[in-house]
Protein backbone atom coordinates (compact mmCIF):
# COMPACT_ATOMS: atom_id res chain seq x y z
CA UNK A 1 0.00 0.00 0.00
CA UNK A 2 1.04 3.57 -1.35
CA UNK A 3 1.61 6.32 1.16
CA UNK A 4 -1.08 7.96 -0.36
CA UNK A 5 -3.42 5.15 -0.40
CA UNK A 6 -2.39 5.07 3.85
CA UNK A 7 -2.92 8.92 4.08
CA UNK A 8 -6.39 8.63 2.57
CA UNK A 9 -7.34 5.60 4.78
CA UNK A 10 -6.02 7.23 7.79
CA UNK A 11 -8.63 9.99 7.63
CA UNK A 12 -11.64 7.76 6.61
CA UNK A 13 -11.16 6.71 9.94
CA UNK A 14 -10.50 9.33 11.94
CA UNK A 15 -12.09 8.99 15.04
CA UNK A 16 -13.56 12.71 16.67
CA UNK A 17 -12.46 12.46 20.09
CA UNK A 18 -14.23 15.10 21.72
CA UNK A 19 -17.98 14.04 20.51
CA UNK A 20 -17.44 10.73 21.81
CA UNK A 21 -16.16 11.95 25.39
CA UNK A 22 -19.45 14.15 25.59
CA UNK A 23 -21.60 11.29 24.30
CA UNK A 24 -19.71 8.57 27.27
CA UNK A 25 -20.53 11.73 29.50
CA UNK A 26 -23.70 12.20 29.06
CA UNK A 27 -24.38 8.54 29.33
CA UNK A 28 -22.63 8.19 32.45
CA UNK A 29 -24.42 11.36 34.04
CA UNK A 30 -27.76 10.10 32.82
CA UNK A 31 -26.91 6.82 34.46
CA UNK A 32 -25.95 8.52 37.86
CA UNK A 33 -28.84 10.72 37.77
CA UNK A 34 -31.85 8.07 37.64
CA UNK A 35 -30.02 5.85 39.95
CA UNK A 36 -29.80 8.93 42.54
CA UNK A 37 -33.43 9.31 41.49
CA UNK A 38 -34.10 6.25 42.36
CA UNK A 39 -32.72 6.09 45.21
CA UNK A 40 -34.84 9.07 46.68
CA UNK A 41 -38.17 6.98 45.42
CA UNK A 42 -36.94 4.26 47.74
CA UNK A 43 -36.36 6.38 50.58
CA UNK A 44 -40.07 8.10 50.01
CA UNK A 45 -41.46 4.73 49.96
CA UNK A 46 -39.68 4.23 53.11
CA UNK A 47 -41.18 6.79 54.83
CA UNK A 48 -44.66 6.65 53.84
CA UNK A 49 -44.95 2.65 53.98
CA UNK A 50 -46.17 2.09 51.17
CA UNK A 51 -45.21 2.49 47.17
CA UNK A 52 -46.85 5.29 44.67
CA UNK A 53 -50.44 5.02 44.45
CA UNK A 54 -50.25 1.74 46.68
CA UNK A 55 -53.54 1.05 48.80
CA UNK A 56 -51.56 -0.47 52.17
CA UNK A 57 -52.56 -0.17 55.62
CA UNK A 58 -49.23 0.67 57.02
CA UNK A 59 -49.28 3.72 55.13
CA UNK A 60 -48.14 6.76 57.34
CA UNK A 61 -47.57 9.53 54.98
CA UNK A 62 -49.08 10.55 51.52
CA UNK A 63 -47.07 12.11 48.76
CA UNK A 64 -47.23 15.97 47.34
CA UNK A 65 -45.40 15.97 44.43
CA UNK A 66 -41.32 16.93 44.39
CA UNK A 67 -39.47 19.59 43.59
CA UNK A 68 -36.18 19.68 42.12
CA UNK A 69 -32.95 20.28 43.02
CA UNK A 70 -29.14 20.04 41.57
CA UNK A 71 -26.26 18.47 42.36
CA UNK A 72 -22.73 18.74 41.42
CA UNK A 73 -21.15 15.20 40.72
CA UNK A 74 -17.75 13.95 39.30
CA UNK A 75 -20.45 12.39 36.53
CA UNK A 76 -21.27 16.33 36.25
CA UNK A 77 -24.63 18.25 37.05
CA UNK A 78 -27.54 16.14 37.50
CA UNK A 79 -31.03 17.06 38.33
CA UNK A 80 -32.36 15.64 41.35
CA UNK A 81 -36.43 15.10 41.75
CA UNK A 82 -37.06 15.30 45.19
CA UNK A 83 -40.36 13.72 46.49
CA UNK A 84 -42.23 15.97 49.17
CA UNK A 85 -44.38 14.39 51.98
CA UNK A 86 -47.37 16.13 53.63
CA UNK A 87 -46.52 15.16 56.81
CA UNK A 88 -42.90 14.91 57.13
CA UNK A 89 -39.64 16.21 55.70
CA UNK A 90 -37.68 13.79 53.49
CA UNK A 91 -34.18 13.61 55.03
CA UNK A 92 -31.48 11.05 53.16
CA UNK A 93 -28.03 10.85 53.28
CA UNK A 94 -27.95 12.08 49.78
CA UNK A 95 -29.25 15.34 50.46
CA UNK A 96 -26.90 15.06 53.68
CA UNK A 97 -24.02 14.80 51.68
CA UNK A 98 -25.36 17.37 49.30
CA UNK A 99 -25.57 19.29 52.19
CA UNK A 100 -21.60 19.01 53.37
CA UNK A 101 -20.46 18.91 49.93
CA UNK A 102 -22.33 22.04 49.63
CA UNK A 103 -21.03 23.88 52.94
CA UNK A 104 -17.00 22.26 52.22
CA UNK A 105 -17.11 23.97 48.57
CA UNK A 106 -18.66 27.32 50.02
CA UNK A 107 -15.74 26.81 52.62
CA UNK A 108 -13.57 26.26 50.17
CA UNK A 109 -14.48 29.59 48.03
CA UNK A 110 -14.29 31.86 51.14
CA UNK A 111 -10.70 30.72 51.93
CA UNK A 112 -9.65 31.26 48.40
CA UNK A 113 -11.10 34.93 48.32
CA UNK A 114 -9.85 35.22 52.27
CA UNK A 115 -6.45 34.13 50.79
CA UNK A 116 -6.25 37.02 47.93
CA UNK A 117 -7.81 35.01 45.09
CA UNK A 118 -10.08 37.30 42.55
CA UNK A 119 -13.26 36.12 41.75
CA UNK A 120 -12.89 35.92 38.30
CA UNK A 121 -10.14 33.47 39.54
CA UNK A 122 -12.06 31.91 41.85
CA UNK A 123 -14.69 31.60 39.06
CA UNK A 124 -12.58 29.35 36.60
CA UNK A 125 -10.86 27.61 39.75
CA UNK A 126 -14.57 25.99 40.22
CA UNK A 127 -15.27 25.42 36.48
CA UNK A 128 -11.94 23.43 36.66
CA UNK A 129 -12.55 21.58 39.55
CA UNK A 130 -16.54 21.03 39.29
CA UNK A 131 -17.79 21.23 35.79
CA UNK A 132 -19.63 24.68 36.54
CA UNK A 133 -18.79 28.00 37.34
CA UNK A 134 -19.98 30.38 40.09
CA UNK A 135 -23.29 32.00 39.78
CA UNK A 136 -22.90 35.87 40.12
CA UNK A 137 -25.98 35.48 42.88
CA UNK A 138 -23.55 32.25 44.45
CA UNK A 139 -20.69 35.30 44.55
CA UNK A 140 -22.88 37.57 45.98
CA UNK A 141 -24.33 35.66 48.79
CA UNK A 142 -20.87 34.50 49.75
CA UNK A 143 -19.00 38.27 49.63
CA UNK A 144 -21.83 39.04 52.10
CA UNK A 145 -20.93 35.99 54.23
CA UNK A 146 -17.27 37.04 53.78
CA UNK A 147 -18.13 40.42 55.18
CA UNK A 148 -19.68 39.88 57.70
CA UNK A 149 -16.69 37.48 59.28
CA UNK A 150 -14.63 40.22 58.21
CA UNK A 151 -16.45 42.38 60.43
CA UNK A 152 -16.75 40.59 63.38
CA UNK A 153 -12.98 39.78 62.95
CA UNK A 154 -12.60 43.78 62.59
CA UNK A 155 -14.20 44.32 66.21
CA UNK A 156 -13.22 41.11 68.22
CA UNK A 157 -12.21 42.38 71.52
CA UNK A 158 -8.49 42.51 72.03
CA UNK A 159 -7.69 41.07 75.65
CA UNK A 160 -3.99 40.64 75.53
CA UNK A 161 -1.56 43.68 76.88
CA UNK A 162 0.63 45.11 73.69
CA UNK A 163 4.03 46.59 75.01
CA UNK A 164 4.63 47.92 71.08
CA UNK A 165 2.14 49.13 68.69
CA UNK A 166 3.00 49.88 65.31
CA UNK A 167 0.67 52.17 63.08
CA UNK A 168 0.60 53.24 59.42
CA UNK A 169 -2.04 54.33 56.70
CA UNK A 170 -2.49 53.59 53.09
CA UNK A 171 -4.03 55.40 50.45
CA UNK A 172 -6.26 53.60 47.84
CA UNK A 173 -8.50 55.03 44.90
CA UNK A 174 -12.13 55.37 45.20
CA UNK A 175 -14.73 56.78 42.86
CA UNK A 176 -16.91 59.11 43.80
CA UNK A 177 -19.47 60.72 41.79
CA UNK A 178 -17.26 59.67 38.56
CA UNK A 179 -14.17 61.28 40.29
CA UNK A 180 -10.99 59.22 41.35
CA UNK A 181 -10.41 60.54 44.67
CA UNK A 182 -7.93 59.24 47.48
CA UNK A 183 -9.09 57.24 50.36
CA UNK A 184 -7.06 56.20 53.31
CA UNK A 185 -6.49 52.79 55.25
CA UNK A 186 -5.73 52.90 58.76
CA UNK A 187 -3.93 50.07 60.14
CA UNK A 188 -2.00 48.68 63.40
CA UNK A 189 -0.50 45.79 64.81
CA UNK A 190 0.90 44.41 67.70
CA UNK A 191 3.39 42.66 69.72
CA UNK A 192 2.14 40.70 72.56
CA UNK A 193 3.54 40.54 76.17
CA UNK A 194 4.08 36.72 74.65
CA UNK A 195 6.50 38.11 71.97
CA UNK A 196 3.90 37.30 68.95
CA UNK A 197 2.60 39.70 66.82
CA UNK A 198 -1.08 40.44 66.06
CA UNK A 199 -3.01 42.55 63.61
CA UNK A 200 -4.75 44.66 65.90
CA UNK A 201 -7.00 47.16 63.77
CA UNK A 202 -7.70 48.52 60.24
CA UNK A 203 -10.08 51.13 59.93
CA UNK A 204 -11.50 53.64 56.49
CA UNK A 205 -10.55 57.11 57.19
CA UNK A 206 -10.89 60.03 55.41
CA UNK A 207 -7.55 61.41 54.88
CA UNK A 208 -4.68 60.35 57.46
CA UNK A 209 -5.34 63.49 59.62
CA UNK A 210 -5.96 63.84 63.24
CA UNK A 211 -9.69 63.18 63.15
CA UNK A 212 -9.03 60.19 61.08
CA UNK A 213 -6.48 58.80 63.74
CA UNK A 214 -8.07 60.03 66.67
CA UNK A 215 -10.97 57.91 65.55
CA UNK A 216 -8.56 54.94 64.64
CA UNK A 217 -7.26 54.81 68.38
CA UNK A 218 -10.65 55.63 69.87
CA UNK A 219 -11.82 52.20 68.05
CA UNK A 220 -8.71 50.19 68.96
CA UNK A 221 -9.07 51.60 72.87
CA UNK A 222 -12.16 50.96 73.21
CA UNK A 223 -12.20 46.95 71.89
CA UNK A 224 -9.68 46.98 74.74
CA UNK A 225 -5.86 47.83 73.69
CA UNK A 226 -4.08 48.64 76.39
CA UNK A 227 -0.11 48.20 78.15
CA UNK A 228 1.09 50.09 74.89
CA UNK A 229 4.33 51.74 76.13
CA UNK A 230 6.18 52.33 72.54
CA UNK A 231 4.12 53.80 69.57
CA UNK A 232 6.20 52.95 66.39
CA UNK A 233 5.36 55.16 63.02
CA UNK A 234 5.99 57.42 60.47
CA UNK A 235 6.10 61.59 61.21
CA UNK A 236 1.97 61.15 60.21
CA UNK A 237 0.11 64.52 60.30
CA UNK A 238 -2.25 64.51 63.63
CA UNK A 239 -1.00 61.19 64.55
CA UNK A 240 1.26 62.04 67.27
CA UNK A 241 -1.11 64.26 68.82
CA UNK A 242 -3.74 61.64 68.97
CA UNK A 243 -1.52 59.01 70.54
CA UNK A 244 -0.37 61.20 73.40
CA UNK A 245 -4.31 61.74 74.16
CA UNK A 246 -5.14 58.13 74.15
CA UNK A 247 -2.04 56.67 75.24
CA UNK A 248 -0.18 59.31 77.28
CA UNK A 249 1.82 56.99 79.02
CA UNK A 250 3.65 55.17 75.89
CA UNK A 251 6.84 56.70 74.50
CA UNK A 252 6.73 57.82 70.27
CA UNK A 253 9.43 56.33 68.00
CA UNK A 254 9.49 57.57 64.70
CA UNK A 255 10.54 55.26 62.09
CA UNK A 256 14.25 55.31 61.36
CA UNK A 257 13.86 54.24 58.05
CA UNK A 258 11.32 57.01 56.68
CA UNK A 259 13.57 59.39 58.96
CA UNK A 260 16.26 58.51 56.46
CA UNK A 261 14.25 59.33 53.55
CA UNK A 262 12.87 62.92 54.37
CA UNK A 263 16.69 63.49 55.19
CA UNK A 264 17.45 62.38 51.83
CA UNK A 265 14.70 64.83 50.33
CA UNK A 266 16.91 67.65 51.67
CA UNK A 267 20.17 66.48 50.04
CA UNK A 268 21.82 65.87 46.09
CA UNK A 269 21.32 62.51 44.85
CA UNK A 270 25.47 62.57 44.30
CA UNK A 271 24.82 62.50 48.26
CA UNK A 272 22.58 60.15 49.41
CA UNK A 273 25.02 57.53 49.79
CA UNK A 274 27.61 59.29 52.20
CA UNK A 275 24.38 60.93 54.13
CA UNK A 276 23.19 57.26 54.72
CA UNK A 277 26.52 55.83 56.14
CA UNK A 278 26.15 59.64 58.70
CA UNK A 279 23.20 58.58 59.73
CA UNK A 280 23.36 54.91 60.46
CA UNK A 281 26.34 55.46 62.61
CA UNK A 282 23.90 57.91 64.85
CA UNK A 283 21.37 54.53 65.87
CA UNK A 284 24.57 52.04 65.83
CA UNK A 285 25.80 53.48 68.83
CA UNK A 286 25.74 52.08 71.53
CA UNK A 287 23.53 54.09 74.04
CA UNK A 288 21.13 56.64 73.70
CA UNK A 289 24.02 59.52 75.36
CA UNK A 290 26.64 58.06 72.08
CA UNK A 291 23.68 58.59 69.59
CA UNK A 292 22.88 61.90 71.07
CA UNK A 293 26.80 62.70 70.67
CA UNK A 294 26.95 61.01 66.90
CA UNK A 295 23.98 63.53 65.96
CA UNK A 296 25.41 67.11 66.68
CA UNK A 297 28.81 65.35 64.73
CA UNK A 298 26.37 64.82 61.72
CA UNK A 299 24.88 68.55 62.01
CA UNK A 300 28.06 69.95 62.36
CA UNK A 301 29.31 67.96 59.24
CA UNK A 302 26.18 68.89 57.13
CA UNK A 303 26.45 72.41 57.74
CA UNK A 304 30.30 72.34 57.16
CA UNK A 305 29.25 70.60 53.37
CA UNK A 306 26.70 73.54 53.27
CA UNK A 307 23.79 71.14 53.62
CA UNK A 308 21.84 73.53 55.64
CA UNK A 309 18.52 72.01 55.27
CA UNK A 310 19.17 68.46 55.66
CA UNK A 311 21.47 69.54 58.77
CA UNK A 312 18.25 71.49 60.48
CA UNK A 313 16.14 68.68 60.04
CA UNK A 314 18.58 65.82 61.86
CA UNK A 315 19.43 68.46 64.50
CA UNK A 316 15.06 69.45 65.09
CA UNK A 317 13.88 65.88 64.88
CA UNK A 318 16.72 63.24 65.66
CA UNK A 319 15.42 63.20 69.25
CA UNK A 320 12.35 61.31 67.98
CA UNK A 321 14.36 58.28 66.15
CA UNK A 322 16.07 57.18 69.84
CA UNK A 323 12.68 56.22 71.57
CA UNK A 324 14.03 52.61 71.39
CA UNK A 325 17.01 53.06 73.50
CA UNK A 326 14.55 52.51 76.35
CA UNK A 327 13.95 49.04 75.68
CA UNK A 328 15.98 46.30 75.92
CA UNK A 329 18.59 46.18 73.40
CA UNK A 330 17.88 42.86 71.83
CA UNK A 331 14.44 44.45 70.92
CA UNK A 332 16.04 47.58 69.38
CA UNK A 333 16.87 46.11 65.65
CA UNK A 334 12.76 45.39 65.57
CA UNK A 335 11.02 48.58 67.40
CA UNK A 336 13.17 51.39 65.34
CA UNK A 337 11.56 51.28 62.30
CA UNK A 338 7.57 50.49 61.05
CA UNK A 339 9.16 47.71 58.66
CA UNK A 340 6.77 45.12 60.18
CA UNK A 341 3.86 47.02 59.07
CA UNK A 342 5.26 48.12 56.46
CA UNK A 343 5.41 44.25 54.95
CA UNK A 344 1.82 43.27 55.63
CA UNK A 345 0.71 47.07 53.61
CA UNK A 346 2.87 46.09 50.72
CA UNK A 347 0.66 42.43 50.81
CA UNK A 348 -2.59 44.92 50.51
CA UNK A 349 -1.48 47.04 48.10
CA UNK A 350 -0.23 43.68 45.82
CA UNK A 351 -4.19 42.13 46.91
CA UNK A 352 -5.35 45.15 45.87
CA UNK A 353 -3.66 46.38 42.65
CA UNK A 354 -6.23 44.20 40.44
CA UNK A 355 -9.01 46.30 41.68
CA UNK A 356 -7.79 49.87 40.32
CA UNK A 357 -10.25 52.16 41.88
CA UNK A 358 -13.16 50.52 44.22
CA UNK A 359 -16.45 52.11 44.12
CA UNK A 360 -16.44 53.06 47.83
CA UNK A 361 -14.45 53.19 50.73
CA UNK A 362 -16.25 49.94 52.69
CA UNK A 363 -15.65 47.57 49.98
CA UNK A 364 -11.84 48.91 49.69
CA UNK A 365 -11.99 48.26 53.30
CA UNK A 366 -13.34 44.72 52.95
CA UNK A 367 -10.75 43.51 51.38
CA UNK A 368 -7.86 45.24 52.17
CA UNK A 369 -9.12 43.29 55.97
CA UNK A 370 -10.26 40.49 54.20
CA UNK A 371 -6.15 40.20 53.08
CA UNK A 372 -5.06 40.85 56.60
CA UNK A 373 -7.78 38.02 58.59
CA UNK A 374 -6.18 35.56 56.29
CA UNK A 375 -2.68 36.83 56.87
CA UNK A 376 -3.40 36.47 61.06
CA UNK A 377 -4.16 32.89 60.27
CA UNK A 378 -0.86 31.84 58.99
CA UNK A 379 2.62 31.45 60.86
CA UNK A 380 2.98 35.26 60.54
CA UNK A 381 1.12 34.88 64.00
CA UNK A 382 2.14 32.24 65.23
CA UNK A 383 5.87 32.40 65.04
CA UNK A 384 7.30 34.65 68.53
CA UNK A 385 8.63 38.31 67.00
CA UNK A 386 10.71 39.05 70.13
CA UNK A 387 11.59 37.41 73.65
CA UNK A 388 10.07 39.50 76.40
CA UNK A 389 12.11 38.25 79.53
CA UNK A 390 14.20 41.54 79.34
CA UNK A 391 11.18 44.08 79.42
CA UNK A 392 9.31 42.24 81.90
CA UNK A 393 12.45 42.37 83.74
CA UNK A 394 13.17 46.34 83.51
CA UNK A 395 9.49 46.85 84.59
CA UNK A 396 9.80 44.59 87.29
CA UNK A 397 12.81 46.42 88.57
CA UNK A 398 10.69 49.88 87.97
CA UNK A 399 8.07 48.96 90.27
CA UNK A 400 10.21 47.83 92.99
CA UNK A 401 12.11 50.61 93.49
Amino acid sequence: MSGDDSQVLGNVIKIDDERIRGHLDRIVRGTVEETLNALLEAEADRLVGAGRYERSGERRDYRSGHYERQLHTKAGEVTLKVPKLRRQALETAIIERYRRRESSVEEALMEMYLAGVSVRRVEDITEALWGTRVSPSAVSDLNKKIYERIEAWRNQPITAEHPYVYLDGIVMKRTWAGEVRNVSLLVAIGVNAGGYREILGICEGAKEDKSGWSSFLRHLKDRGLKGVQLIVSDACMGLMESAGEFFPDARWQRCVVHWYRNVFGQVPTTKVREVAAMLKAIHAAEDIEAAKSKAEMVVDKLRSQRLQRAADLVHNTVSETLAYYAFPEEHWRRIRTNNPLERLMREIRRRTRVVGAFPDGQSCLNLAAARLRHIAGTSWSSKRYLTMDALIKSEQKLQTA
